[in-house]
């Protein structure tokens, strides 16, 4: 029994397992996927049970959701606070919130020198803040030994998408948008922000918060492969399939495990689940944006997730493809004298003319 329980404690040790959590820091480059949700996400399905409702009342609340969604879509929402925000001049040191879309497709564009390449379609589906929270008051659940930079200096923007049926969801759920005077929302996410990029409860973010031309950065869960071979999962060559020897053509071979201490080290590559996990893409362009349906054209084909996912758009991080004149701070307006199209100044227009004859 002891015995046991030594190793057990240096399995711990070698590991960096915290018994209570469960949560696994390798030594190496590689970390371990969490496929559980965040820690501040409470629980949204319910148990669909026969409420006994009569014609009439399943009347009355459909009434009543029809009233609070036409309320918070319209143009000039009474859900916004009509608090005087201070107008703040934009530097590239601040940061301003991001949008929730869904990716649903892709499609060919050209260049105006003829070059063909591939886009992503994100369409930016009903957002609107829910809530803020300022630096003081923000105190994310991180991982002990890891340092939290931002804490004092960066507040949180609570962003939904998607208004779904209140019947549908748990109370608890429901709660965190009943406070605020809104219809429950199918999808949430926090974005860390500047005080001075704060924007009131129920403000809608259209596809205009970012301009053709921007570089952003996309945050999605990658398609769920389920578990897959060495050669699937980590892109092993495998062994000949003809020629060689028997029962190894699509086996890892050796791992490296002998030596002092014979045992399967924390990070190699071998067999398991592949896919649901957080990717970041960074660095993607923005070609074209459609203001009529909120569509963003993203230059490639390589954002996580399959068609109809969701993913966190937001400004760019990387140095050099930040943005370098004021974007529209802390986010685009509501108009409604906006042309329908913009375009990046590199990508043809069919409806411009492609061949000019010039007359003799």
């Amino acid at each position: 029994m002891a015995n046991t329980k030594f190793k057990l404690i240096s399995l711990f040790k070698r590991l960096r397992i915290n018994p209570p959590t469960g949560q696994i820091r390798c030594n190496g480059n590689y970390t371990p996927p969490r496929y559980r949700p965040p820690h501040w996400y409470v629980p949204k399905e319910r148990v669909m049970t026969n409420e006994f409702l009569t014609q009439d009342n399943k009347d009355f609340i459909e009434e009543v959701k029809q009233d609070k969604l036409a309320l918070q879509c319209s143009v000039e929402s009474p859900l916004v606070k009509s608090e005087t925000q201070e107008q703040v001049q934009w530097n590239p040191f601040m940061r301003r919130v991001g949008l929730i879309a869904r990716k649903i497709g892709n499609y060919p564009m050209w260049s105006k020198d003829g070059k063909k390449f591939q886009t992503t379609l994100l369409q930016v589906v009903d957002n609107h803040v829910i809530k803020y929270i300022p630096p003081e008051n923000y105190d994310p659940m991180v991982i002990k030994n890891r340092k939290w930079k931002d804490k004092k200096t960066l507040g949180c923007l609570l962003v939904g998408s998607e208004t779904v049926d209140p019947s549908t969801v748990t109370k608890d759920y429901s709660g965190l948008f009943s406070t605020v005077g809104m219809l429950p929302k199918k999808h949430l996410c926090r974005f860390m922000v500047s005080p001075e990029a704060k924007l009131q409860t129920g403000t809608p973010l259209f596809a205009t918060h970012f301009r053709v031309g921007d570089y952003v950065d996309i945050r999605a869960k990658t398609i769920d492969r389920g578990f897959q071979g060495v050669m699937k999962r980590w892109g092993f060559k495998g062994m000949p399939a003809s020629h060689g020897v028997t029962k190894t053509h699509r086996r890892p071979g050796n791992i490296g495990a002998g030596g002092e201490k014979a045992r399967v080290w924390p990070g190699t590559k071998m067999p398991g689940h592949m896919g649901n996990s957080w990717r970041i893409l960074r660095g993607v362009k923005v070609l074209r944006i459609n203001t009529k349906h909120n569509i963003l054209w993203m230059l490639g084909v390589g954002i996580p997730g399959e068609t109809g996912a969701m993913c966190y758009v937001y400004d760019t991080v990387l140095p050099l493809r930040k943005l370098k004149t004021p974007p529209p701070f802390p986010t685009h307006p509501p108009a409604d004298d906006l042309p329908l199209e913009y375009y990046d100044e590199s990508i043809h227009r069919f409806e411009d003319n492609t061949i000019n004859f010039e007359e003799i």
